[in-house]
This record gives structure tokens, C-alpha cells and sequence, in this order.
């Protein structure tokens, strides 16, 4: 798959970077000097574990900044903040085989997000110090959180340990989603749809929650841009040509009377595809338009993530926007492959957030969908004629579905090196499994019911036995934003059966048969109480089981989590949590979260 022709990305410029932070015994005289080398040593060993591992969601490597030098009181822990600040850290890793002075050598930034490595070794006490920083953090309202290695090791150990590298790993992760997001944007094409509280925009969320600002246009600008032929020329015929190639037409499904003539069909496709550019160029602008002397345009609103209003102010009277979030969310298009651009279907705003983070957490594509059905295994054989019989199912299935199409890398047609379906960042996608999440979509006429201005529906269904993530991020009076997640797996339904259900509601578009797994406990007793707990109609599903990434998040955000099945061993959160409760974790994480507010109130 070429990619000679670079798509313009949001993930351009200055990105954040995680400064590490060597800590150690201020007296001199034999003491300091004898843990100069082991403790630089300790900050080396982490940057090389970063750097190897985590990647921006353009691919780059993630960029490290080291003190430069040991921190061993207030003026050496001054000179690192203020090094960091030059450099663009938003998040620190403070590393210390040994005691420290605790208040002396602390992260002070409020803006930072904060984590502690203490070594677990006998020579030195650096869980005392460990334990000594943390107290400090609590005391004073930053919460850091502590990462201390189950096993005590050799004073000269440079090997990190297993269980250390992981909430390292997963810390930092977390915390570069925090960063990534700070000062971006999400842009409001259009305004609020059929009456979804999603999509009734809450600037004040996204501002004091995610440090982002919400940028909004009226349709007109796709109409305007549309007719005046504000977009890249040359792109739109390249872009067609690899639609007729890679996106093949399946069924009409529409009745005699309400099908379109062919020469409406092709105009829809011609329409879809410049919307989809021009909705690019709207959220991270283009230098083409400046070279054609369209210098404001050519800026966009540098959002990170956006929605697209559609029904029914836009679909009553022009083709909808489903190539246009089914193509920009995918990890590759005419272009080649390329992080996918989150567009939320219906301008659901807050599945949009969630989308964001599901994208920052794994860099990979998200699917977007309706929680549109339960169905209990009885009432599958009602309907099919057939009994279900799959290990992962236990009462029944949710049937995740959209009249807004989802990213084809939903398909499932990518494999990790087990062969299990997956959804990868867009650098490690093979060209084959691009063109087999192609082949495996089809493109069908819309419903003219449903949308009258036409356009194109994606159909698919999600290959099963993918590892799989479920959540939404939903705003309650007097609360905030609060977050729901489930953990479960993609289910592969025989032809039959998925025939006989997916035909119930509508044809034209992606399926994704979903079994969360169950715990015994509240929501998670059975998949119907997972439905029947869930806040909203719509949710985004992210590949993997990284329930525990995103709670980590939403601590660093201060959004509470009230429905999750991940088990406690996973949870990792700031280390002044424990103060709001042991016992009840869900309720004193509402009561860290209301204590500390919004990040950036």
C-alpha cells in the first residue's frame, strides 16, 4: 500500500515528552558520591524501557528528558522543573534506589502527572523513601503514583523487574494521553443530533477534564467548501480511483419504489469523498488549500477528535457522512497507512472522548457503535432456528451496530503473531490485512427512509475472539463525566444465526457481536445486566483487554469509574486513593475524584 502521498496529521509539532527524575541522598562526604553512578544508572535503564516500547500515535519513539543531575534538595529539584518546562514535560517518573528528603526532592507542578519508582533492595531504603514522598504528595494535594517491585533485588541490579516495567509502562502511557490531549481540540461539525445527549456539546467538560477547547462550524462550511471546490483537486480524483478499486458495492436493500438511479448513486460517491476531505481539512487544516490561495482554511481547528452532526439536518438533504467517519477512523486510505482520525457519528461528543482515549491508550483505530441489542441465547434460538454454543457466551450477546459506519479496522481481518484478530497501531499493519479489512466490507446504497440525501453504508461483521474493551464516558447533573468499561470478546456467530439477527434491524451496516465477561458481582452477573446497566445508546469498543489503562486515566482526569469488571490486582491508580477507602474502591474513587476535582479546574 503506497504512501507517497502523506495525509496531513494531527500529530504534528511539539509533542509531550516524560522527564525522568533521579532522586537521591543529599549528604556528601561518602554518602551521595557512593550512589551518583546507581542511580543515574536507574533513570538510564527507564528511558530505555520508554523508549523501546511506547510510541507517539504518529509512531515516533516517545522522547525522554533527564534532571541533569541527581536531585538532592530543593535548588537541583528546581533546576529539573524548570528544564522540563523548556522541554514540554507532562509527565514525570521520579527513580531512587535510596533515601531522599522527601519534600526537598519532590515534583512540585501541579501540572505534571507523577509517579515514584522506589527500588526494592536491602543496601539502601528507597521504599522508605518511596513511602516518605508519597505522604508528601498526599499531604500537599498532588497525587503521584508509587511503583515498588514485589521482590527485593541486588543493589547493582540494572534490570528492571517484570512487575515494575508494566506500571511503568502503563503509567507512562496514561500519562502521555493526558499530555497529547492538553491544549487540543475537538471540533463540532455541526451541533447537536436527533435529540442525543452526547452530542449536546459540554464545553466546560472538555476544558476542565481534558485541558482541550471545543471548536464548533455550522454544515454550511461543508456546503460552502462542496461548491466553491474549496479542497485538493488532485486528491479527490486519486481518492476516487482507489474507491473504485478497494470498495466494493454490495446489495441495494432498498424497496422498488425508494432505490436511486445509478447516475444518483455516483454523484453520492463523489460527494461522500469530498466530505471526507473536507472534514480532514477542517480538523488539522492543509497546506494544499494555502496553494490555492485559501490561507484560512488551509489552518483548521487542530482537533484531535471531532463530530460529524449528519441526521437529520445534514441526511434529509445530502448524502450522509458515513464514508466519511468509516474512512477517517480506519488506520489507512488512498493515501496509505496513517493514524486514523477519530469522528464521532452523530457529533456524540463524549463517545468521541472515549474514542480519543481508547485511541491515545493502544494508538490504534476504535469502533464506534450503537449498544443496540441483547440477545439471550434463548431468544437467539427463537429466532434462528439454531442454539448458540460458544465458550465465551454465558447468557447471551450484545449486538453492537450503527447507522454511523465504524473503522474498517473493526474487521478483525488483522491478526496478532498468534493469529487471534486484532486491531494494530497503523505502522505495524501488514498491506495484506489493510486489503483484507477492504475485501471484507462491503458498501451498500443507504436506507432512503433513513436518509433521504443518500449516501453510502458500510456492512461488516467483526471477526471473533478478539480481546476486546466496551466503554462509554457519560456526563451526570451535579457529578461530571463519569466512565463505564467492560471487558469481553468479540463472538463469531455461525452465517445462519448472525443472518437471522443482523436482518432483524438493518443489513447495511457493521455488526460486532460482543460477550463481556462476567463476574458474578453487580452489572457484570450476566450480559443483560451489562446492557441494562449501560448510560447511554452508544459506546465505543477498543481492541485488547485494557479496562486497567483506562481506569488509570480517568484517575489522572479525576473521572470517577462506576462499572467495571477489571480485577483489582490490575487496578493502578495514584497511591492517596487508598486515604478515601480500601475496602470499597469504587466509592473512594468517587471520593478522590470529587476531593481533587477536575484536572484543570
Amino acid at each position: 500500500m503506497s504512501e507517497l502521498n502523506a495525509s496531513p496529521s494531527p500529530w504534528t509539532g511539539s509533542l509531550p515528552k516524560i522527564g525522568i527524575r533521579p532522586t537521591i541522598d543529599g549528604r556528601l562526604g561518602g554518602v551521595r558520591e557512593s550512589l551518583e553512578e546507581q542511580t543515574m544508572e536507574q533513570a538510564r535503564s527507564v528511558v530505555e524501557l520508554l523508549t523501546k516500547v511506547l510510541r507517539y500515535p504518529n509512531g515516533e519513539p516517545v522522547e525522554c528528558v533527564v534532571a541533569d543531575t541527581c536531585i538532592g534538595g530543593v535548588a537541583e529539584a528546581t533546576a529539573a522543573a524548570e528544564k522540563f518546562r523548556k522541554e514540554g514535560v507532562t509527565v514525570t517518573i521520579t527513580v531512587t534506589p535510596c533515601w531522599c528528603y522527601g519534600s526537598e526532592t519532590m515534583d512540585m507542578d501541579p501540572h505534571t502527572v507523577k509517579a515514584i519508582w522506589g527500588f526494592n533492595g536491602t543496601e539502601r531504603p528507597g521504599a522508605v523513601y518511596l513511602a516518605a514522598a508519597l505522604a508528601g504528595h498526599t499531604q500537599k494535594g498532588l497525587p503521584a503514583f508509587g511503583i515498588y517491585g514485589k521482590d527485593v533485588q541486588p543493589a547493582g541490579t540494572k534490570e528492571i523487574p517484570a512487575d515494575v516495567a508494566e506500571k511503568l509502562l502503563n503509567f507512562a502511557r496514561c500519562g502521555l494521553a493526558v499530555g497529547l490531549m492538553k491544549g487540543r481540540s475537538y471540533l463540532s461539525m455541526g451541533g447537536t443530533s436527533m435529540g442525543i445527549a452526547g452530542s449536546m456539546v459540554d464545553n466546560s467538560m472538555w476544558e476542565k477534564y481534558l485541558g482541550m477547547r471545543v471548536e464548533a462550524i455550522d454544515l454550511t462550511e461543508f456546503v460552502g467548501r462542496l461548491q466553491k471546490g474549496q479542497f485538493d483537486q488532485d486528491e479527490f480524483e486519486r481518492a476516487k480511483a482507489w474507491v473504485a478499486e478497494n470498495c466494493p458495492e454490495g446489495k441495494d436493500y432498498n424497496s422498488e419504489e425508494t432505490k436511486r438511479s445509478r447516475e444518483s448513486l455516483d454523484s453520492e460517491w463523489d460527494v461522500s469523498i469530498k466530505m471526507a476531505l473536507i472534514a480532514r481539512d477542517l480538523m488539522v487544516g492543509n497546506p494544499k488549500l494555502a496553494e490555492m490561495g485559501l490561507g484560512e482554511q488551509a489552518h483548521g481547528h487542530g482537533a484531535i477528535a471531532a463530530g460529524f452532526q449528519g441526521q437529520r439536518q445534514w441526511t434529509d438533504h445530502f448524502p450522509n457522512g458515513d464514508f466519511l467517519e468509516a474512512i477517517l477512523n480506519t488506520s489507512f486510505d488512498w493515501n496509505g497507512k496513517r493514524p486514523p482520525y477519530i469522528v464521532a457519528t452523530e457529533n456524540d461528543a463524549l463517545n468521541g472522548a472515549g474514542m480519543l482515549f481508547g485511541h491515545l491508550l493502544t494508538n490504534s483505530a476504535q469502533i464506534f457503535a450503537d449498544l443496540r441489542t441483547y440477545w439471550s441465547k434463548d431468544a437467539i434460538a427463537q429466532a434462528s432456528g439454531e442454539s448458540l454454543d460458544n465458550d465465551l457466551v454465558e447468557d447471551g450477546i450484545l449486538h453492537l451496530i450503527n447507522s454511523g459506519p465504524a473503522a474498517l479496522d473493526g474487521t478483525g481481518q488483522q491478526s496478532d503473531a498468534d493469529g487471534n484478530p486484532t486491531m494494530k497501531p497503523y505502522w505495524e499493519i501488514e498491506d495484506s490485512e489493510a486489503e483484507a479489512c477492504l475485501k471484507a466490507t462491503t458498501w451498500h446504497p443507504s436506507i432512503t427512509e433513513y436518509f433521504p440525501g443518500g449516501g453510502w453504508s458500510t456492512r461488516y461483521k467483526t471477526r471473533g475472539g478478539m480481546a476486546s474493551t466496551m466503554i462509554r464516558l457519560n456526563l451526570v447533573d451535579g457529578l461530571g463525566p463519569a466512565l463505564q468499561i467492560a471487558e469481553g470478546y468479540s463472538i463469531e456467530l455461525p452465517d445462519s444465526i448472525h443472518t437471522a439477527l443482523d436482518d432483524r434491524t438493518n443489513p447495511t451496516w457493521p455488526t460486532t457481536w460482543f460477550a463481556p465477561t462476567l463476574t458474578g458481582k453487580g452489572a457484570f452477573r450476566s450480559a443483560y445486566e451489562v446492557m441494562n446497566s449501560w448510560g447511554a445508546n452508544h459506546c465505543v469498543l477498543t481492541c485488547g483487554h485494557v479496562g486497567h489503562l483506562y481506569i488509570t486515566l480517568a484517575s489522572m482526569l479525576r473521572i470517577p469509574v462506576y462499572m467495571h469488571n477489571v480485577s483489582e490486582e490490575r487496578i493502578f491508580r495514584p497511591s492517596s486513593w487508598r486515604a478515601f477507602g480500601t475496602a470499597d474502591l469504587e466509592g473512594a474513587d468517587f471520593r478522590a475524584c470529587e476531593n481533587y476535582g477536575p484536572l484543570y479546574r
